[in-house]
C-alpha cells in the first residue's frame, strides 16, 4: 500500500507541476527534484526501497528504447565524432578523473571507480528539453541527444567492471579484456537479432496493439537477455531500437505506428518524471541514514566530484571545439561550432535519471560482507544529480540567451514543403499506377490527391503574403471551429444512438487526428 500511495503523489506531482514547470522556464526534472525533498520532509509520506537488483531491468529499458526513437540516423552519422568523443571518451576520462579524487578521499580503488562510472553520464532528459525550448543549433541539440543514447553505455560498461572487482575481491586484466569484448560485441549482436526478430514480427502483425505490445516488450527481453549472458542490456537496448527506427516504420500498420508513437512519447515522460521525483524521496532518506563517514569526509567528497565533473567537461568540449575548428579552417569549410555553442554544450552535463538507477541499483553486499563504503557512494551520487540539476539546469536557460546562440524559429516552413512534396508524389503514383481501375474510381484518387495539394498551395501562398504568419494563423482558427462542429457532430450522434459507438469512435479519431495539427 505504501508504494501505491507514493506512486498517487507523484503522479499527482507530475500532473501539477509539469505545465507550472514550462510557464515559469525551468526544466521540469529539476522541479520535480525538488518537489520529492519537500514530499519527503512530510511524516506521513511513505518511502519504500526497492530491491536494488530491480532497479537496472525496470528502469533502463524503456528509457534508453524512447531515446533511439527519437533521434535522426542521418545527423547522428554526420556529427559521429563529437558524438563519440563526448559520449565515450570524455565519459571514460570523467569516471577515470573522479575515480582518483575518490580514491584521494580514501575509498578503495575498485569502488573508487564504481563513484565513477556512476555520475560519469550526463543526462539528456534536461538539457535536451532547454535546447528544443530555446531554439538551439540543431547540430548542437544531436550532438547533446546523441551523447545523452550512448555515454551510458559506456557508463554502465565501466561499472559492471568495477562491480566484478568489488563484489570477487580481484579481477585481472585478461578477465577485464574478455568482460569488455563480450559486454560491447555480445550486447550489440543480442540488440540487433532481437530488432530483426520484432521488425519480422510486426511485419506480420496487423493489430495496432498487438504491435506496440511488441515494441514495449522489445527493450525488456533484450536487456534481460544480454543481462543474462553477461553482456551490455544498455547496447542490446540500443542496437534494438536504432534498427527498429531505422527499418520499423515499413512493417506496421498505421495505425500501429501511431499508437506506439504516442504509447513512448508517453513512456518516457512518465518513467522519467517518476524517477525524478523519486530522486528527491530517496536523497532525503540517504541524508538522514548516513552519518558513519562523518558529515564533512562525505559534503567534501560530493563538492570535489562535482568541481571535477564540471572543470573536466569545460576543458574537454572547448578543446575538442578549437581542435575541431581549426580542421575545419584549414580545410576552408565552416567552422561546426565556436566558443559559445561549446560553453553551452560544456554546461549542459546535468547528471539525473541513469546516475540515479546506477545509485540505487548498488548490490548491499561485496566480497568480505557487506558493500564497501555503499551508503557514501550513493550519498555522492545522488548530491552530484541534485547540485548539477539544480546549479546547470537553473542557469542553463539564462547563459543561452547571454550568449546569443539561439537560432530563428523556422516556424513550419519545412514542414509544410515536405506535406506538399509527398502528396504531390502521390498524385503522380496514382495517375501512375491507376491505369487498370475503373475510370471514375481513378478520377477520385487523383481528385482526393489534387483537393490535398491544392490546399497545400494556399497555405503556402498565405504565408508569402506581407501578413503572412497571420493570415495562416487565422486560417488555423477557422479550421479548428471547422473540427470543433464536426467533433460535436460525431459526439451527438453517438449520445442520441444515430450511429454505433465504434462507428463515432472511427470518425472521431479521423477528427482528432488532423486537430492535432493546430494544437
Amino acid at each position: 500500500m505504501d508504494v501505491v500511495v507514493l506512486l498517487g503523489l507523484l503522479v499527482l506531482g507530475i500532473v501539477v507541476l509539469t505545465p507550472l514547470a514550462g510557464r515559469i522556464g525551468v526544466p521540469q526534472p529539476v522541479v520535480l527534484t525538488v518537489y520529492g525533498l519537500l514530499l519527503a520532509l512530510v511524516p506521513q509520506v511513505p518511502s519504500p526501497r526497492l530491491p536494488p537488483e530491480v532497479i537496472l531491468p525496470l528502469v533502463l529499458p524503456p528509457l534508453l528504447f524512447a531515446t533511439t526513437q527519437r533521434g535522426a540516423l542521418r545527423e547522428l552519422r554526420r556529427d559521429a565524432g563529437s558524438v563519440l568523443f563526448l559520449a565515450v571518451g570524455l565519459t571514460a576520462l570523467s569516471a577515470f578523473a573522479v575515480a582518483l579524487v575518490a580514491r584521494a578521499f580514501g575509498l578503495p580503488w575498485a569502488v573508487a571507480v564504481v563513484l565513477g562510472a556512476i555520475v560519469a553520464p550526463p543526462d539528456p532528459v534536461a538539457a535536451t528539453a532547454v535546447a528544443r525550448r530555446l531554439r538551439l543549433p540543431p547540430r548542437l541539440v544531436t550532438v547533446l541527444e546523441g551523447e545523452g543514447q550512448f555515454n551510458d553505455a559506456t557508463a554502465l560498461t565501466l561499472y559492471s567492471v568495477a562491480l566484478v572487482a568489488v563484489t570477487s575481491g580481484s579481477v585481472g586484466a585478461g578477465e577485464i579484456g574478455w568482460h569488455l569484448l563480450l559486454e560491447v560485441v555480445g550486447g550489440t549482436a543480442i540488440g540487433l537479432v532481437a530488432g530483426l526478430l520484432a521488425r519480422w514480427a510486426l511485419a506480420h502483425l496487423h493489430d495496432a496493439p498487438v504491435e506496440t505490445t511488441v515494441t514495449i516488450a522489445l527493450p525488456f527481453a533484450a536487456y534481460l537477455v544480454a543481462d543474462e549472458v553477461r553482456a551490455s542490456g544498455v547496447l542490446a537496448v540500443l542496437a534494438a531500437g536504432l534498427l527498429l527506427r531505422a527499418r520499423g516504420a515499413g512493417a506496421t500498420t498505421s495505425r500501429g505506428w501511431l499508437l506506439g508513437r504516442a504509447v513512448w512519447r508517453y513512456v518516457d515522460f512518465a518513467v522519467t518524471g517518476l524517477l525524478f521525483g523519486f530522486l528527491g524521496i530517496e536523497l532525503t532518506t540517504v541524508l538522514e541514514g548516513t552519518s558513519q563517514w562523518g558529515d564533512t569526509h562525505a559534503v567534501g567528497l560530493a563538492a570535489a566530484v562535482v568541481g571535477t565533473l564540471i572543470a573536466l567537461r569545460f576543458a574537454a568540449v572547448h578543446t575538442a571545439s578549437a581542435l575541431a575548428g581549426r580542421r575545419a579552417r584549414r580545410r576552408g569549410s565552416a567552422t561546426p561550432a565556436g566558443w559559445r555553442e561549446a560553453t553551452v554544450a560544456s554546461w549542459a552535463g546535468m547528471r539525473g535519471v541513469v546516475t540515479v538507477a546506477l545509485a540505487l541499483a548498488l548490490p548491499v553486499t561485496g566480497a568480505d560482507g557487506a558493500f564497501p563504503y555503499r551508503a557514501e557512494v550513493v550519498l555522492v551520487a545522488l548530491v552530484t544529480v541534485l547540485v548539477t540539476l539544480i546549479a546547470q539546469g537553473l542557469t542553463l536557460a539564462p547563459l543561452v540567451r547571454r550568449l546569443g546562440v539561439a537560432v530563428p524559429a523556422s516556424g513550419d516552413a519545412g514542414v509544410r514543403r515536405l506535406r506538399r512534396d509527398a502528396t504531390a508524389a502521390a498524385l503522380r503514383a496514382v495517375q501512375e499506377s491507376g491505369a487498370g481501375a475503373p475510370l471514375r474510381v481513378r478520377e477520385a484518387a487523383v481528385a482526393n490527391y489534387r483537393a490535398r495539394l491544392d490546399r497545400h498551395g494556399s497555405e503556402a501562398s498565405l504565408l508569402d503574403e506581407e501578413e503572412g504568419t497571420e493570415a495562416l494563423d487565422a486560417l488555423g482558427r477557422l479550421l479548428v471551429a471547422g473540427l470543433d462542429a464536426e467533433r460535436e457532430t460525431v459526439l451527438a450522434a453517438r449520445r442520441t444512438g444515430a450511429v454505433s459507438p465504434d462507428a463515432a469512435d472511427e470518425v472521431l479519431f479521423e477528427v482528432e487526428a488532423r486537430a492535432a495539427r493546430y494544437e
